[in-house]
C-alpha cells in the first residue's frame, strides 16, 4: 500500500507517528510563512501543513505548484493543531508534511468538488466521475453500498437462496415497453432485456428452491421522471408453499431489519389497507399517512341546495386542513390556482372557514346557510379554527385533485417531515382494469397474479370486480414494493389469458415454457420486488433516485457523460441484418 493510513482516521491519540497519506487536494491556503492543504479522500479531510522555518525547501517548492484535486503522498508526523476544527473528525491533529510527491497532476475541475457545489446538474452529470468525489454523493453510495448488504443478511437468515436470472429474455407483450437486443446468429429475431425476472423466478419455484433472492437490474422504456430510469435495481424475492400472511410477515421483517440496522430507527405498527378505502379516503393507491387529513364525500349534505357545481358533480368531497381558519384571501386564491393548474385539472375550490367564534365563512355562503355549514363541519370532524376545501366532479379525476391537494397542504403545515416514517401495505388491488382504448382488460399487476380464492368463480362472469391476491408496500406515500400470490395451476392461467386477450396460440407462443412448468407440481407461491433505488432515495431523504446511482441517466434517457445512446457503424448493422439508413 503506498499509504499508512487514511484521511479520515487520525485522531489526537496518534500525535508523533509517522504515517503516509494519499489522496486529493481539496484546498490550499498560502500565508506566505505557511501553506496548509487539505487532503481529501473517500474517508475524510486530513489538514497537511507546510512550515518555511521547519519544511525542507524542495517540500515547500513541491507544496507551492499544488492545484485542486492534484493527487499526493504525503509523508509526516501528525501533530495536535493550534487552531482545531470540529466540522471534521480529524479536526484536532495535523500532518507536519517531511516528504511531498505529486502523484499525479489535474486540470482546474469545472465545478467546485465540495459538499455545497457550484455544479447545476447537467454539468455535474457529465463529470460523474468528479462528482463522485463530494461527501454528499459518496455517503449516498455507502448508504447504498450499506443496505445492499444488510438486505442479503437479512435473507440469507431467512434461507432464501441468492440465484441469478437471464439478462438476456423474451420480449412479451404486457407491462411497459421492452429495451430489443439483435441478435447477430438468429437474424431479424431479437432478445429482450428483462423488466422483471417473473417468469424465471416462478420457474425457480417449480425447481425446489422454495426461497430465492436477487439484487437485479431491471430495463424498461418508459418515459422518465425522478424516480424512474430506463435501467433500475430490484430487490426481487419468491417463497412456495406460503399465503399471503407469510410474505408479509417474512417483509414487514425485512424493512424493520433495515431501518434499525442502517438507520437506528424502530419503526412502529405497520398499518394494512384496502385498495378500495385507499382511494374511498386518500384518493392514491399509495398514501402518505403521516398526516390525517382524509377525504369526506359530501353529496348527501351539500347537494340539492340550488348550487349547480354541486349538483351536478358525480362526487363532493373534502378535506379538513386543522388550524388553518385564518388563511388570508391571497393564500386561498394561491390553494384555487393550485389545483387548477393543468397537471392537477380541477375547475375551482370551495372553501369553509370555521372561524374561532363559531361562525362560519365559506366561498359558497349564497347557497349554504350557517345550519348547512354545521352539518358539514360535524361530518368532517371539523373544530372552530380549522378550514375546509372541498373539491366536486368526476368521482376519480376529482379524487385524485384532492390527493394532490391534501399532500399539498401536508407539506405547507409542516406534517410531512422526511425524518418520520410510516410504513403501509395496500391490499386487494383489482385483478384487471379496462382499457378503453384497446377495448379490453389488462393485469393491473402482471398477468401470473392469483385473484383472491373466493373470486376466481367471478373470473368469467364479473372480471372488474375480481380482487387480486396482491400486495404494495408504501412508505412515506411512495410505493417501495409490490407483489403477490402467484397463479400456480395451468387451467387457472389459461383463464387469465384468456380475460386478457390473448388466444390459446398467442398465449402458447408467449408464456407456453411456464404453462407446461406448471404440469410438473408447481407449488403454490408469491413473492414480492421492492424498488431499491426508491428505497435507497427514501433512506437517504431525497425526492430524486439519481443521486442514489452511481452513474445515472438524464430526463431524456441519456447518459451524458458517455454520450449513450449513440449511433453504430454501417458494419454492426450489417452484420445484425438491421437496413442501413
Amino acid at each position: 500500500m503506498l499509504r499508512t493510513h487514511t484521511c479520515g482516521e487520525l485522531r489526537i491519540n496518534d500525535v508523533n507517528k509517522e504515517i503516509i497519506l494519499c489522496g486529493w487536494v481539496q484546498r490550499v491556503r498560502d500565508k506566505g510563512s505557511v501553506i496548509w492543504v487539505d487532503l481529501r479522500d473517500r474517508y475524510g479531510i486530513t489538514q497537511l501543513i507546510f512550515e518555511e522555518t521547519t519544511t525542507a525547501d524542495e517540500v515547500i517548492k513541491t507544496a507551492n505548484t499544488l492545484g485542486r484535486e492534484y493527487v499526493v503522498k504525503a509523508t509526516g508526523t501528525v501533530v495536535e493543531r493550534i487552531s482545531k476544527n470540529d466540522k471534521i473528525s480529524t479536526g484536532d491533529i495535523e500532518i507536519k508534511v517531511s516528504k511531498l510527491e505529486i502523484l499525479n497532476k489535474s486540470k482546474t475541475p469545472p465545478f467546485t468538488i465540495e459538499d455545497d457545489t457550484d455544479g447545476g446538474d447537467d454539468l455535474r452529470m457529465k463529470y460523474r466521475y468528479l462528482d463522485l468525489r463530494r461527501g454528499p454523493v459518496r455517503e449516498n453510495m455507502l448508504l447504498r453500498h450499506r443496505m445492499m448488504q444488510e438486505t442479503r443478511a437479512y435473507l440469507d437468515g431467512k434461507n432464501f437462496t441468492e440465484v441469478e436470472t437471464p439478462v438476456l429474455i423474451k420480449s412479451t407483450p404486457e407491462g411497459a415497453r421492452d429495451f430489443v437486443v439483435p441478435s447477430r446468429m438468429n437474424q431479424g429475431e431479437f432478445y429482450a432485456l428483462p423488466q422483471s425476472p417473473q417468469t424465471f423466478k416462478q420457474l425457480l419455484m417449480v425447481s425446489g428452491f422454495d426461497r430465492y433472492f436477487q439484487i437485479v437490474k431491471c430495463f424498461r422504456d418508459e418515459d422518465l421522471r425522478a424516480d424512474r430510469q430506463p435501467e433500475f435495481t430490484q430487490i426481487d424475492c419468491e417463497m412456495s408453499f406460503v399465503e399471503r400472511e407469510d410474505i408479509l410477515t417474512t417483509f414487514e421483517g425485512l424493512i424493520r431489519h433495515l431501518f434499525k440496522s442502517v438507520k437506528g430507527t424502530e419503526i412502529g405498527e405497520i398499518d394494512r389497507m384496502t385498495y378500495d378505502d385507499a382511494m374511498k379516503y386518500y384518493g392514491s393507491d399509495k398514501p402518505d399517512t403521516r398526516f390525517d387529513m382524509k377525504f369526506v364525500e359530501l353529496n348527501d349534505l351539500a347537494q340539492g341546495k340550488g348550487f349547480n357545481v354541486f349538483d351536478s358533480a358525480e362526487l363532493v368531497v373534502g378535506i379538513c386542513a386543522k388550524g388553518c381558519s385564518e388563511y388570508t384571501r391571497k393564500q386561498l386564491d394561491a390553494l384555487t390556482d393550485y389545483v387548477k393548474r393543468p397537471q392537477i385539472g380541477a375547475k375551482g375550490l370551495v372553501y369553509v372557514k370555521c372561524n374561532t367564534d363559531g361562525s362560519f365563512k365559506s366561498s359558497v355562503d349564497k347557497f349554504y346557510g350557517p345550519d348547512d355549514l354545521q352539518e358539514w363541519t360535524d361530518k368532517m370532524g371539523a373544530q372552530p379554527g380549522d378550514l375546509l376545501l372541498v373539491l366536486s366532479g368526476e368521482a376519480a379525476h376529482t379524487r385524485k385533485a384532492l390527493n394532490e391537494l391534501r399532500l399539498h397542504m401536508g407539506s405547507e403545515l409542516g406534517l410531512r417531515n422526511k425524518n418520520d416514517y410510516k410504513v403501509l401495505w395496500v391490499l386487494d388491488f383489482p385483478l384487471l382494469e379496462w382499457d378503453e382504448e384497446t377495448q379490453r382488460y389488462h393485469a393491473m399487476h402482471h398477468p401470473f397474479t392469483s385473484p383472491v380464492p373466493e373470486d376466481r368463480d367471478k373470473l368469467e362472469t364479473d372480471p372488474g370486480a375480481v380482487k387480486a391476491n396482491a400486495y404494495d408496500m408504501v412508505i412515506n406515500g411512495v410505493e417501495v414494493g409490490g407483489g403477490s400470490i402467484r397463479i400456480h395451476d395451468r387451467e387457472l392461467q389459461q383463464r387469465m389469458f384468456k380475460q386478457l386477450g390473448f388466444s390459446e396460440e398467442e398465449a402458447k407462443a408467449q408464456f407456453g415454457f411456464l404453462m407446461d412448468a406448471f404440469e410438473y407440481g408447481a407449488p403454490p407461491h408469491g413473492g414480492i420486488a421492492y424498488g431499491f433505488d426508491r428505497l435507497c432515495s427514501l433512506f437517504g431523504g431525497s425526492d430524486s433516485i439519481r443521486d442514489f446511482i452511481a452513474f445515472p441517466k438524464n430526463n431524456a434517457g441519456r447518459d451524458v457523460m458517455i454520450d449513450s445512446p449513440s449511433p453504430i457503424n454501417e458494419e454492426q448493422l450489417k452484420e445484425l441484418g438491421i437496413g442501413l439508413r
